[in-house]
């Protein structure tokens, strides 16, 4: 009988103990890694059974929705495509007109293609052209030598207002509209050496450096008073052509004058200087070149007074 009483004293102790709390025992939760649930400000009962049965709702909710939302017989509206960004174009025109790589040529390839251009410079030496090429709006610089251009037209350098330099040396020109040049305001050297130029066209007042040496400039080849209004020319080249007179008036601004190899056979006392102001210097024009010419520079000796040097030439 005492074993008995015993047994079931030793029975009831250990369940007794077995349903007691733990108070020891700490639990972390991942969002609170370093506190534990009884310090948190609002602590609560974790129930494996609960949060089991909270897990299946928002699973069997959350599906159907994800499964609605793929599957919807709505109509899906498309996004608008971006449309093609406009290349931007060097020379401001419109696409229709002129494109990245410049406008188009008359064989229909762009200009940039055909020549080479770099910044606001287009380089289209020997490229066997025969007329000038359209050129971008911004052109500074353009050189186009070694090639076989017969003709400048009127509209060949239209429009083209930052132009600053020309250079079309040993082509083909025979034949230069009037009005190509003119209209270009910022126009400021011209080299159309060694072509077949017979008469200059007008020309725009901006230049200070001008060559047309080797072509078939005779006694019409210049109009009166060609150089008269251009108040910024420094450099004026003219050699290897026919032209029987030095071109007169000549800008007080010239600094050289080559005139070597034409047809010039004499010269008068006011052509540098004033006849009547013998206190007049011409310090400027330094570099006169007239060797090649048939005319004697000793017999007009007055026309040198103002001069800063005697120019070049036969003194016999």
């Amino acid at each position: 009988m005492q074993t008995f009483v015993n047994i079931f004293l030793g029975l009831f102790i250990f369940e007794s103990v077995g349903a007691a709390p733990i108070a020891d025992t700490i639990i972390y939760d991942s969002e609170f890694y370093d506190l534990p649930l009884g310090e948190l400000p609002h602590p609560f009962a974790y129930d494996e059974n609960e949060r089991s049965d909270q897990l299946m709702t928002e699973i069997g909710t959350a599906l159907p929705s994800v499964i609605q939302e793929s599957y919807s017989s709505a109509p899906l509206t498309e996004e608008p495509e971006e449309e093609a960004s406009t290349p931007k174009l060097i020379d401001g025109s419109s696409a229709q007109g002129s494109g990245v790589l410049g406008p188009q040529t008359q064989d229909g390839l762009p200009t940039c293609l055909l020549c080479t251009c770099l910044g606001t410079t287009v380089y289209c030496d020997d490229r066997e052209l025969d007329a000038v090429p359209p050129l971008p709006k911004k052109t500074t610089y353009f050189y186009s030598r070694y090639n076989r251009i017969r003709k400048i037209n009127k509209n060949d350098f239209f429009n083209l207002n930052n132009l600053k330099s020309i250079d079309l040396t040993a082509n083909f020109i025979s034949e230069i509209h009037e009005d190509a040049f003119w209209r270009l305001p910022q126009l400021e050297e011209l080299v159309l050496r060694d072509n077949r130029i017979r008469r200059l066209p007008e020309l725009p007042s901006t230049l200070t450096f001008i060559d047309v040496s080797k072509n078939g400039l005779g006694r019409k080849g210049i109009r009166n008073e060609a150089f008269k209004d251009l108040h910024e020319l420094q450099r004026l080249y003219i050699t290897d052509n026919n032209l029987d007179h030095i071109p007169l008036p000549l800008p007080e601004s010239l600094q050289v004058l080559h005139l070597q190899n034409n047809n010039i056979q004499e010269m008068h006392e006011d052509t540098f200087c004033r006849m009547k102001d013998f206190n007049y210097v011409r310090r400027a024009l330094e570099d006169i070149r007239l060797d090649g010419n048939p005319i004697n520079l000793s017999k007009t000796p007055y026309a040198y007074m103002c001069l800063p040097r005697l120019p070049v030439g036969n003194l016999m």
